[in-house]
This record gives C-alpha cells, structure tokens and sequence, in this order.
C-alpha cells in the first residue's frame, strides 16, 4: 500500500448505520451494536431501512452521511454501492459488513464486528482511498446524466441481444473502434467485479489506472486496455437504434442514442474505505474469489 493510496482514521464520536433492505437477520445485531456504541459515548445515527428493524427515528442516507464521522455498512456490495452513492463527495470513511453472498467489498464478517469496532475506536485500522469515476453522458455537448462511480461505467445493449459499435478515443485522439455487446470502464476497486467476469484483469486497490473490457468482442483481437488514471476516455455510440444504456455500478442509468458520448475520468473524490484489520489483500482474493485454488 503506498502513502498517496492511505488515509488516517481519526477515532470517531458520531458513527452512521445503513442496513441492507430485506434483512431481519441483522436487526439483533444492529441493536446490540447501537448499544455497545452507545455505551461507548458515540453518536449513533441510523438509516431509514434499519429504523424500519431496531425502531426509533431514521434519515435518508445522504443526510446521515453529512452528519457523522464513519459510516457502517450492514449487508453486501450492492449495499455498499448505494452508500457510496449517497457519501457522495464527502470524505466521510465506510466500514463494510457482510450480510450478502459474496461480499468482496463487504470484507468484514458479521461474528468479527465487534472486535473490528474496537481497533476503530483505537485508531488501529487502515483506511483505503478507493479511486472512483467521474461519469458524464452527453448529448450535443451537454450533459444528460452525471455519476460517480466505485466500482465502474457500463455501455451495453439494453434489451435486444445486438452488438453495437462504440468509437473509443482519449486525449482527443482515436483509440479503437469496440464491436461487442458493449464496453466496461472499471476502477481497481471494481476489476474484481463485472469486469472480471468479462475477462478483465484483476488491479490492487492502490495501482492508479482503469481498465476498457470489451463485452463478448466480435474479433479474437479485441482485448482488455489498462490505462493511466489520469486518462480521460471518451466513448461514442455509432449504433443506429435504440437500446443502448449506460449504467453505473449497476444501479443508476441512462438511454443513449447514436452519436451521444461518454466521458470518463477518474474522479476528484474517492471513496475511504476502512480495511479488515484481520485479513490481506490476497486472502480476501482466495477467500472470496477461489483465486489459485483448484
């Protein structure tokens, strides 16, 4: 891990807890934590989704990200994207609990969150600046959607299993020319997720690049780019239909149509996440993804 990709956690005083929907199992948890927080002198906020479990009042994530000093994440990634979401630019840290199947950025099981909580308290973890993007759709120069996103920007077809054309350029000059069902642009954080499934490479956390993954490529050619984060890409869509979308991480998007761009850079503002004090980088990678294994 290298200086510029580290962050301090101060101990924090005020502590904010969002709970995956759908998931009584963790309301006995989120009690007993609130209390053990609380016996501890901390603040402890809680969102909409867990007020529905543990009672009392709740706030919408985005308000309880501005109002505390660490946010605590019960359920999977997909919960944690969401919260990455609602923190927007803040630098406020994100502890992750897994509640869900695979839980990779979720890396703290649910029997250790106590004894984690601790070495929280002590100062006594490491946090990660996570790099996100920058996400803009344009349509005749304006912008149509803007995201920010962990994980990482999909182009695809929608509906219709079509291939569609999408011109890749950076820097102002052309780069290639994408002829698939689409086009991933990934983070580190996110080349063990959906770019990985498409053939992607995997990236530690702190290398500063992106990753271009073309979706199921019509040529035997076409194969993963790993570019310098301080690219900015710029994708066109040449596809005369409709159906094409851009998502982001999965749960936010927006319809393109032929001649709209996508313009990607890493963003200003990545997202602090409190590491597992208990397990590397390369046991997460054999633990939750098999990795060497046979």
């Amino acid at each position: 891990m290298t200086k510029a990709s580290e962050a301090p956690l101060r101990p924090p005083r005020s502590i904010g807890l969002c709970l995956k929907q759908a998931q009584p199992k963790a309301a006995g948890v989120v009690r007993g934590l609130e209390k053990w927080l609380a016996a501890r002198g901390l603040e402890v906020r809680v969102d909409e989704e867990a007020a529905e479990w543990i009672g009392g009042p709740g706030e919408s994530r985005e308000a309880l990200a501005a109002r505390v000093d660490l946010v605590v994440v019960l359920g999977g990634d997909g919960t944690l994207l969401s919260v990455s979401r609602a923190v927007g630019t803040r630098a406020v840290p994100v502890l992750g609990v897994n509640l869900g199947t695979l839980g990779y950025l979720t890396e703290i099981a649910l029997d250790e969150i106590f004894a984690v909580m601790e070495c929280v308290l002590a100062g006594d973890v490491r946090v990660e600046r996570r790099m996100r993007l920058d996400v803009r759709a344009l349509r005749g120069g304006e912008d149509v959607a803007r995201y920010l996103a962990l994980n990482d920007a999909v182009i695809s077809g929608a509906a219709l299993a079509r291939m569609i054309d999408l011109e890749v350029g950076m820097g102002g000059l052309p780069v290639t020319t994408v002829h698939a069902d689409g086009l991933i642009v990934a983070t580190p954080t996110g080349s063990t997720a959906y770019s990985l499934s498409a053939g992607g490479p995997i990236l530690l956390p702190e290398v500063a690049a992106m990753i271009l993954t073309p979706i199921c490529p019509h040529t035997l050619t076409q194969r993963p780019l790993v570019l310098p984060d301080s690219s900015e890409v710029e994708i066109t869509v040449r596809f005369r239909g409709e159906g094409v979308q851009l998502t982001s991480d999965g749960q936010e998007s927006v319809a393109l149509r032929e001649g709209d761009s996508v313009r990607v850079r890493r963003s200003e503002h990545p997202l602090l996440l409190v590491c597992s004090p208990f397990r590397t980088r390369f046991e997460i990678l054999r633990e939750k993804l098999r990795w060497g294994q046979r």
